[in-house]
């Protein structure tokens, strides 16, 4: 044998022997030709030290590349494997610094909504162009207005709709045609003419104050029957008759000169409609007396009263001293007590009184009205008063028919001292009531069916108005007549059929007013949509 085949044919039956496989490198080692190693160590017991290093080289973590262990030469134990690497220390946190700086950063403004839509769904924004820019802009308040719109048209058409109204067109003044007319002035004293509701037809004399005698019981009687009315066909309150009404209705003698209502006693009661009468007819001063004490309290309390009410009806230029007149201090005007007098003609009750041309009293007796115009040629009467020192005096009244309306006229005549005075005033106030009268005329100032105006809706929609008879005004030539056109008593409705009647067409002022229906020529409609729709304010 070879030296050494022992030694190699050994070997191997240890291997088999011990059931472990040799490792490659060993076993190549000792196949070496000429190797010199020495014959494998017996194997360890178990549990020594060689079990316990052959059992650590081979727990080598799954992840880890096998590498052979190789001897530093021969008859030398294998080196155990070296220890796993201790595990790679955490990357240390970003310095405090860093993260401060990107914290104190301004926010981004917000992107456009196209922009950030781009982003979200990872598509880049489309390049900016102008018509871009307006598609863009176009999408986002289109339906902002649209919406606007809706809300205009529906507020529009839930508004209140406005109230309709009367627009006249037709001309708003008549002139009559021609000059004015010459009126028979008196020669003396002064007068002054007038028209109810018309004005001025003239004057004469000087406007100055001058006693007026009996004429002062006009007053008397528009205030007790201003303060006291009562209805035509009524006899108003009872009046009690006082001694000292009895005792001066005693005066009618000879010696005292007054006029008085002799017939009544203390005890009895007159009505207020008898004591006007007397007041009015014949003129009784001791009635004007008891009516003032039976009013006031006293006749100083009442004349106080006389003169108040003589200011608020613009008697600038008359003075009342007593209720009867006879005193000559109580002084005033014609053109005052014209004033007056058209205050008294809208009293029905009292013309109902001063158009009688006598009176029978309580007791039986019939009295004369000393005015001599009635009861002819449409007069009214009023009040006489005559003295030696105030002369004749007259307020009268009168009327005049034309067409449908009585005309009201009221003068005034003072101080005629021509005698018989009584006669001389009434002359002169009968020559000036009849050229008056005469003087008065109507004219059609609108005729049936013509348009005067229209119902405005307030959206621009009209309809046209038409007088339902001839309107005629009242007049004298040159006199010019205010024409309005005035809704009727109710509001003016919405919508209406034709021939309804919208208002009145009026001509003049006052007791001379004309007085016309105005109706629809056409339907009056609502207003439409679009007008609902368009209206502005």
């Amino acid at each position: 044998m070879k030296p050494g085949s022992a030694s190699g044919a050994a070997k191997p039956a240890a291997g088999a022997a011990d059931g472990v496989k040799p490792a490659p490198g060993a076993a190549l080692a000792a196949g070496k030709p000429g190797s010199g190693s020495a014959p494998a160590a017996p194997k360890p017991a178990a549990g020594g030290p060689g079990d316990s290093e052959r059992t650590a080289a081979f727990r080598v973590p799954k992840d880890s590349t096998f590498v052979p262990l190789r001897g530093d030469g021969p008859g030398q134990q294998p080196k155990p494997p070296a220890a796993p690497s201790a595990p790679k220390p955490p990357t240390p946190a970003e310095p405090t610094a860093d993260r401060s700086e990107r914290t104190m950063q301004q926010p981004l403004p917000p992107k456009p909504p196209l922009d950030l839509l781009a982003d979200l769904t990872n598509n880049p924004p489309p390049p900016p162009s102008p018509l871009r820019t307006a598609i863009r802009r176009f999408k986002i308040y289109a339906p902002i207005v649209v919406l606007l719109a809706i809300i205009l048209a529906v507020v529009q058409l839930v508004r209140p709709l406005p109230q309709p109204k009367l627009v006249m067109t037709a001309k708003s003044s008549y002139t009559f045609g021609g000059s004015k007319p010459e009126l028979p002035w008196p020669s003396e004293g002064q007068a002054y003419m007038a028209a109810a509701g018309l004005g001025t037809l003239g004057q004469s004399g000087e406007q100055k104050p001058v006693p007026i005698a009996s004429v002062t019981k006009s007053m008397t009687a528009y205030i007790i029957l201003r303060d006291h009315p009562f209805k035509k066909g009524e006899k108003g309150a009872m009046i009690d008759v006082d001694k000292t009404a009895e005792t001066e209705g005693k005066k009618n003698n000879a010696t005292d000169n007054e006029s008085t209502l002799d017939t009544v006693t203390e005890g009895d009661k007159i009505t207020e409609y008898d004591a006007i009468a007397a007041l009015m007819i014949p003129s009784a001063n001791n009635i004007a007396r008891l009516l003032a004490r039976w009013d006031s309290g006293s006749q100083e309390a009442f004349v106080k009263k006389m003169n108040d009410t003589a200011k608020e009806l613009g008697m600038t230029n008359t003075t009342y001293t007593d209720p009867s007149g006879l005193d000559a201090t109580t002084v005033s005007t014609a053109e005052d007590q014209v004033k007056l007098g058209l205050k008294l003609v809208e009293m029905d009750v009292l013309l109902d009184i001063t158009k009688k041309p006598n009176w029978v009293d309580p007791y039986g007796k019939t009295w004369r009205n000393w005015n001599g115009l009635v009861p002819v040629n449409d007069s009214l009467g009023i009040k006489t008063g005559t003295t030696t020192k105030a002369g004749g005096n007259l307020l009268f009244a009168a009327q005049k028919k034309i067409g449908g309306t009585n005309q009201l006229i009221v003068g005034a005549v003072l101080g005629q001292h021509k005698p018989p005075i009584i006669d001389s005033v009434i002359a002169a106030s009968k020559q000036l009531m009849l050229a008056t009268q005469k003087a008065l005329e109507g004219a059609v100032v609108v005729k049936k069916g013509e348009v005067v105006g229209y119902v405005d809706d307030g959206l621009g929609g009209q309809a046209p108005v038409v007088a339902t008879a001839d309107v005629q005004a009242i007049g004298w030539a040159s006199l010019t007549v205010n024409v309005k056109l005035s809704d009727g008593a109710g509001a003016i409705p919405q919508t209406a059929k034709a021939g309804t009647e919208m208002g009145v067409l009026t001509v003049g002022e006052g007791a001379s007013q004309v007085k016309v229906p105005v109706a629809l020529k056409d339907d009056l409609v609502a207003p439409g949509i679009g007008s609902k729709l368009t209206r502005v304010g």
